[in-house]
């Protein structure tokens, strides 16, 4: 069986450090490190409580030469990450050192361990869900302390409660249409047309507003898609450098230098941002440029938030008002950039025009405003009004993909209900949702799917 065997593999990352762990787990984890640990006490570690530390040396197991001087962590199942016997085994961090410590191990009965094996048997050992699972991979991938909160929510449960809560309210409905179509003779009351349309219709709202937040989600796995537009030479790539501290792109006073977009992710006060320098919109004959205008324009279609620059020393232009008029139905911040030179724009015109956007007075070359644009950026997301504020948010392609089955299933309900259809038929229709639901928590899941999520994560986890 599976789960009858025991697994082991390093669990900290490749290279030079001050500690390794091998980590060990299965019925047979604490017998298979007995063999090869010494204890200067002569302690077995079979005889030790659960949840202790012991110092000694892991030995070849058949010349019982010393290899390693190690501290051996001894956890008994069930209140073990994988609810099975475990043993880690804190080594030092030599590359060499380490390798011969898990060869020992496996020599000693143990298989090396798949990636993401110990999570997949948490998982398969009902230890966590799958929602749950799939949160540790998203707290060692996280670049952000915002991504980081959220994951370490759905590790604690938050996503899968509210998940099983609507699932739940689909089960108990479920139950009662199949006691009514199975049993007529008992007399069970039916559920009013009304009566079934709430349920349904609050179900759905609950997973609208979740299917809402993937948007929120994909900015905190991917980053706030940020553009910079204007003219050619405004300063376009001088902000870019300016907020990824360090030279990105090339800044000349030679208009069109930027010929195509450039991005680069930054972190602006635990905002994760995706910065793409585009080229200076403006019409030209060059077709290498044109090109680039035209993937400048395109970045801004998909933007979550639009950097547009205007020269100071330089009265505003028909470029400046056609560039506007394309992105002033999106969330844009106005920068009045080269403000060290003397202003030939008019600004109250300028405050007038731009009046329902954040208006920033800077200078890249001197370093003016730059804080205050970080600072705009940061109150935007954390107020809501960039991408949107909520408890849960949905991170997960295959979340969100599952609930918007689960949305459309419920939705044929409720048309199902309007149209007078008879409850076997609906019923169909809530299974489906029901299954749906499932998938993002473990329930309903082909082994498939999981052996296919386990396989992004890193050996040793």
């Amino acid at each position: 069986m599976y789960l009858d065997d025991t697994i082991a593999a390093i669990s900290t990352p490749p290279g030079v450090g001050g500690i390794s762990i091998i980590r060990v787990s299965g019925k047979d984890s604490i017998p298979i490190v007995d063999k090869i640990f010494k204890s200067p006490k002569g302690k077995k570690l079979a005889d030790v409580r659960s949840h202790t530390i012991h110092y000694g040396h892991i030995v070849h197991s058949d010349t019982m030469k010393i290899i390693d001087e190690v501290l051996i962590s001894v956890m008994r199942q069930p209140h073990t990450f994988t609810r099975e016997d475990m043993v880690e085994i804190n080594c030092h961090g030599g590359i060499l050192s380490t390798r011969s410590v898990l060869e020992q191990v496996l020599h000693s009965g143990a298989r090396l361990a798949n990636p993401g094996e110990f999570t997949k048997r948490a998982f398969l050992n009902g230890r966590i869900d799958l929602a749950q699972a799939e949160a540790i991979i998203d707290i060692i991938r996280s670049n952000t302390k915002l991504g980081l909160e959220y994951a370490v929510d759905q590790l604690e449960g938050t996503l899968s409660k509210h998940i099983n809560n609507i699932r739940k309210r689909l089960v108990s409905l479920a139950a009662h249409l199949q006691a009514a179509v199975d049993f007529p003779e008992d007399d069970i009351d039916e559920l009013s047309v009304d009566s079934l349309l709430n349920t349904l219709n609050s179900v759905l709202k609950d997973m609208e507003n979740l299917i809402d937040t993937a948007d929120m989600g994909k900015i905190i796995r991917e980053g706030l898609s940020t553009v910079i537009i204007g003219k050619p030479n405004v300063g376009k790539s001088s902000l870019l450098n300016a907020l990824a501290r360090e030279n990105r792109a090339i800044v000349t006073e030679i208009p069109g230098t930027t010929r195509d977009t450039i991005e680069e992710y930054i972190n602006i006060k635990g905002v994760p941002l995706k910065i793409i320098d585009t080229a200076g919109i403006r019409e030209t004959d060059d077709i290498v440029e044109r090109i680039g205008v035209k993937r400048s324009m395109e970045s801004v279609d998909r933007a979550d938030l639009i950097l547009f620059i205007i020269d100071n020393s330089e009265p505003l232009t028909e470029e400046d008002m056609n560039i506007f008029t394309y992105i002033k139905d999106k969330k844009v911040i106005i920068l009045i950039n080269k403000i060290d030179l003397k202003s030939r724009i008019d600004s109250s015109y300028i405050n007038e025009l731009f009046k329902d956007y954040p208006i920033l007075f800077i200078s890249l070359k001197e370093g003016i405003g730059l804080s205050q644009l970080e600072d705009t950026i940061a109150d935007m997301f954390y107020q809501g009004r960039i991408g949107m504020k909520s408890d849960i948010i949905v991170t997960n392609v295959r979340h969100k993909d599952s609930l918007v089955k689960a949305r459309q299933s419920v939705l044929n309900c409720i048309d199902s209900v309007k149209a007078g259809i008879p409850i076997d038929m609906i019923y169909i229709d809530i299974q489906n949702a029901i299954e749906s639901l499932g998938e993002i928590i473990g329930l309903t899941v082909s082994e498939e799917i999981i052996e296919e999520i386990f396989r992004d994560f890193c050996i040793g986890k």
